[in-house]
């Protein structure tokens, strides 16, 4: 395993790189985390399971989050930024990868997909190509007081340090307390542009996407509905699969494996 600093032409990304590609898996796993996130999310289990079944796993960690630079204030830093960094690690590897994004990181990687060529995209409770308002929406229906205060302070982190959010809209029941306290310790703060974009200034754009695609879900999840999981799937002309009472952090709680176990299976399908 190496944690590496990729250069790029301003700033520096942490970028976690596991395994090997192989003749069995000749392309490399790339993942995105989410909003919040970093790729921490990824390291826990995902990419120690990708690499041990002969894949070469890697995960960004976006710029402004976890050990990543930003060129820029994080506040303002846009999709096409985030498309930026993702695109900057893809290129530095021999072998186009296929790239896998949680939450916000499905919206980067669909706004990725449109315009670089992949063998394959993988979405996990990814936000909508018609992005986060609902998903706003029901953060003021739910936490009214508490989004008042992010709305006029820029910040969320008063929001993800608020008793029981992250249990109630990341985890499931059967996380560990002492797990979801050291998950959330290590969240950081998310760019206020990209709730902009995702409204309308740069939503993806579906028909542009050749790349195949797997999208999974899990209900109920605060984060993504039901109907936005379906219309997610329908976007990109496949079905979703649904892994009940999971948790909108799939990579992280338990029954986690089975996730990985399918994407595994499905990426061997297709010959990845």
């Amino acid at each position: 395993m190496s944690e590496i600093s990729h250069p790029v032409a301003s700033h520096h990304l942490e970028v976690i790189d596991k395994g090997r590609s192989t003749a069995e898996h000749p392309a490399p796993l790339l993942f995105v985390h989410g909003a919040w996130h970093a790729a921490w999310c990824w390291d826990e289990y995902f990419l120690d399971f990708f690499a041990d079944r002969g894949y070469r796993a890697l995960a960004v960690s976006l710029r402004g989050h976890g050990n990543s630079s930003a060129p820029t204030p994080l506040s303002s830093c846009s999709v096409r930024d985030y498309v930026s960094d993702v695109a900057s690690v893809a290129a530095s590897l021999d072998t186009a990868p296929v790239v896998l994004g949680h939450s916000m990181g499905g919206f980067v990687v669909q706004k990725y997909l449109e315009s670089h060529d992949a063998p394959a995209g993988v979405l996990l409770g990814s936000a909508p190509p018609k992005g986060a308002r609902s998903f706003v929406v029901r953060l003021f229906t739910r936490y009214p007081r508490l989004m008042v205060k992010v709305t006029f302070t820029g910040s969320s982190l008063a929001l993800l340090n608020s008793a029981g959010f992250a249990k109630d809209n990341f985890y499931n029941a059967e996380t560990a307390e002492a797990d979801i306290a050291r998950w959330v310790a290590r969240l950081g703060e998310e760019s206020r542009r990209i709730s902009v974009d995702s409204f309308l200034l740069d939503r993806p754009k579906p028909a542009l996407v050749t790349a195949p695609m797997l999208v999974l879900g899990t209900e109920p999840d605060h984060c993504v509905s039901g109907t936005e999981l379906r219309a997610t799937a329908r976007a990109y002309r496949t079905e979703p699969e649904v892994f009940p009472g999971m948790g909108h952090n799939m990579m992280l709680v338990p029954g986690w494996a089975t996730v990985a176990e399918r994407i595994d299976a499905w990426l061997g399908d297709h010959g990845l």
